[in-house]
């Protein structure tokens, strides 16, 4: 089956771990014919090309600023995409012919791209829901509800919905949330269809572990209670430099690893205060991240209280790979807390509730962290192996 798969991650190489680039190389480990399509940002001075590299071909489409620019040639290159993306399909796979186009949310504007597909080859198309937008905004108070770009992009959204033969969502919750606010959409091309990754076993002794503490100067005899990830708005980061802050458990050491829009406000937090139980560190490469998370305790997920849309973040998986409990701190309407708590494998708190923060915190350091830890490995295999997301999208076409 020929596979053609769009998305606003720059993929440079099939053989990088992350959610989709395991996807696709299921695909072509089970014979399929994989073509990524994929943006190089014009800061990079490099041309829309097409390349054939580890049994994939990939379609690099130049592109506008989209990621770390300012908001107006975010939201032109957003809108642009769209047809930047299906002149280059037209020029450059022409001869092609897809069975699926499967594609990822952000963003919602390929519709006319996925049509123009699906018209000329009789594909099957696939949504993996992974944003739902334009409601996240609104809900981050980026966009304004009703307003007139809210009512644009929700004609967007629902044509992406409208064209879409099945749409995977990352949870129950999203399934629900998908259906309520879209009563137009049949039910039965709803389902849930997970992150998920192939996972990698890391086995690292505690002598291992410890050098790696130390080579980040991190106490050896606390428990690292560690956030690794995207730190932006959506994440909701106050409620976690007030954690740092408030938390009194002289066991407890918080490691903060990442990168983004409010990694200065966070690095002046640390700068002004500098917490004794706490260290920041910026993005680390995906092996040094791999190895410092091996050496930490427990996970950390934040998100920010005033969400509206359940979103399920894909850190997850990181920590449930790793066999460390998760704690994680959201708004009350994902179900991320819910499925940690039913599989015994950590807690969940309401983001901003710093009681039951102190209660969850407290609860971790007398448990047993590594039968939680072996509770966090069942976990991602019954539910997040990359075989799951692959077979349910095969048994729709």
């Amino acid at each position: 089956m020929n596979i053609l798969f769009l998305t606003l991650v720059e993929i440079n190489s099939v053989e990088d771990r992350g959610i989709y680039q395991d996807l696709l190389r299921k695909f072509r480990k089970e014979g399929h014919d994989v073509t990524i399509v994929s943006p190089v940002e014009r800061r990079k001075g490099i041309s829309t090309n097409f390349s054939k590299k580890e049994g994939v071909s990939i379609l690099q489409v130049k592109t506008f600023n989209i990621q770390k620019t300012n908001i107006i040639e975010k939201g032109i290159g957003t809108l642009a995409i769209e047809y930047q993306y299906l002149s280059a399909i037209k020029n450059n796979l022409k001869d092609r012919k897809f069975d699926l186009v499967l594609y990822s949310t952000p963003p919602i504007t390929f519709a006319k791209v996925i049509e123009f597909v699906k018209k000329r080859d009789h594909a099957k198309s696939y949504l993996l829901l992974k944003d739902i937008f334009p409601q996240n905004a609104v809900d981050m108070n980026m966009l304004k509800k009703d307003g007139f770009l809210h009512k644009q992009f929700l004609k967007k959204e629902k044509k992406l919905y409208q064209i879409s033969d099945t749409i995977g969502c990352m949870s129950p919750a999203n399934v629900e949330f998908v259906l309520k606010h879209n009563p137009e959409i049949n039910r039965n091309k709803v389902e849930v269809n997970p992150n998920t990754i192939e996972p990698v076993v890391f086995s690292y002794s505690d002598a291992q572990k410890k050098s790696i503490r130390e080579k980040y100067q991190i106490p050896a005899n606390k428990k690292v209670f560690v956030y690794g990830g995207n730190l932006g708005k959506p994440q909701g980061l106050d409620f976690l430099l007030e954690t740092i802050h408030t938390t009194k458990f002289e066991e407890i050491f918080f490691l903060i690893v990442g990168d983004g829009t409010e990694f200065p406000k966070i690095q002046d937090w640390f700068n002004n205060n500098k917490p004794g139980n706490a260290k920041l560190l910026q993005r680390l490469p995906k092996d040094d991240y791999d190895k410092l998370l091996a050496a930490c305790d427990v996970g950390l997920i934040f998100l920010d209280k005033n969400f509206l849309i359940p979103n399920f973040p894909s850190r997850l998986l990181s920590y449930l790979e790793m066999k460390i409990p998760v704690l994680a701190a959201t708004d009350a309407n994902t179900d991320i807390g819910d499925i940690i708590e039913k599989a015994n494998c950590g807690y969940k708190v309401i983001a901003g509730n710093k009681n039951e923060m102190h209660i969850k915190l407290e609860a971790l350091l007398h448990n047993d962290l590594c039968k939680l830890g072996d509770n966090a490995e069942k976990l991602l295999m019954s539910e997040y192996l990359v075989d799951i997301s692959y077979n349910l999208i095969i048994e729709k076409i």
